[in-house]
């Protein structure tokens, strides 16, 4: 079974800034805006909500592939691709364009500055779904705001589900957009703050959300995860961490675990508890696709957090 995963790929310049913003930003001349960070450390990570997606779901055993446009200085991202064994298929290139390029600074006290070029993520209504066979599940993932319009609607035609996952392309979106989503989708996946944002732009309850698709799932950070179904809410607790490193991409690994446990046919609660597991183990680590793990380590440590096994995993 293939998961035909779309939205972004991207670079994320990470910088860290050994001081605060706020020693630095005078209040009274916010208007008038010229400051200069020094940032002694810089690193280069591989991202994108597809290409976070595809890594998490290769690491447990799906089969992703992901679909996306990326710009002419995409052939480093390529190669751990392709190390990676994840099908660049429909990794299309777009040769006047860059790859979707996120410049992040964090400062001592964790607040952020980020700049972000889409790039080649601007062609993504180019890629059409039905060029992509043996498909059984799908994701809308941020991406282009065309692109995630016509692939919702092009997968509700093909009569494949997919999961509407707006996560920072939300705001793209109004209350119509959004509910033609919803209607087209089989599952939704926000995050709380993100289902605050849909709930006042479309009007309608996190129950009443449900009743239109099978799940309406919205993550809660350490508080875990709701569940919501048109029958009842479930609870996912979060899986137990050693150290919070690095939050950024843990959504997408979460994504990754609902993916694995739909495409294997797993009831609610496990589903998300693998997703949850899957969130877990990327905090532990710096960047979005820095961790490795082997089955037998995912099963192991599942077992130890949730008291149980799990089968077919």
């Amino acid at each position: 079974m293939t998961a035909l995963i779309c939205g972004s790929m991207a670079y994320d310049n990470i910088m860290v800034f050994h001081d605060q913003f706020k020693n630095h930003i005078l209040p009274d001349k916010v208007h008038m805006l010229n400051v200069s960070f020094l940032v002694p450390e810089m690193r280069r990570e591989f991202g994108g909500c597809a290409g976070n997606i595809a890594y998490n779901l290769k690491l447990l055993g799906g089969d992703p592939l992901p679909m996306a446009t990326v710009g002419r200085d995409f052939e480093p991202y390529a190669k751990w691709i392709k190390e990676c064994g994840i099908n660049d298929s429909h990794l299309r290139v777009v040769e006047n364009s860059l790859t979707g390029q996120a410049f992040i600074t964090t400062d001592m006290d964790d607040n952020q500055i980020t700049a972000f070029h889409p790039g080649a993520m601007s062609f993504s209504h180019e890629n059409k779904i039905g060029h992509a066979k043996g498909v059984s599940l799908g994701i809308v993932s941020p991406d282009g705001r065309d692109g995630m319009l016509e692939h919702a609607t092009q997968f509700a035609e093909a009569g494949i589900p997919f999961i509407f996952d707006p996560g920072q392309g939300l705001p793209m979106f109004d209350g119509d957009d959004l509910l033609k989503f919803v209607e087209q989708a089989t599952w939704v996946t926000v995050n709380d703050y993100e289902a605050e944002l849909l709930e006042a732009r479309t009007g309608k309850s996190p129950h009443e959300l449900a009743e239109m698709v099978e799940a309406l799932i919205v993550t809660r950070g350490a508080k875990g995860s709701y569940i919501y179904t048109s029958e009842h809410r479930l609870e996912i607790p979060a899986a137990e961490v050693s150290k919070i490193n690095d939050p950024t991409g843990c959504g997408d690994a979460y994504r990754a675990g609902l993916i694995y446990g739909l495409m294997n046919n797993m009831d609610w609660e496990t589903t998300g508890r693998v997703a949850s597991l899957a969130g877990a183990i990327k905090i532990e680590h710096h960047g979005t696709q820095n961790h490795h793990y082997s089955f037998d380590e995912f099963k192991s440590r599942f077992h130890k957090a949730f008291d149980y096994h799990i089968e077919g995993i």
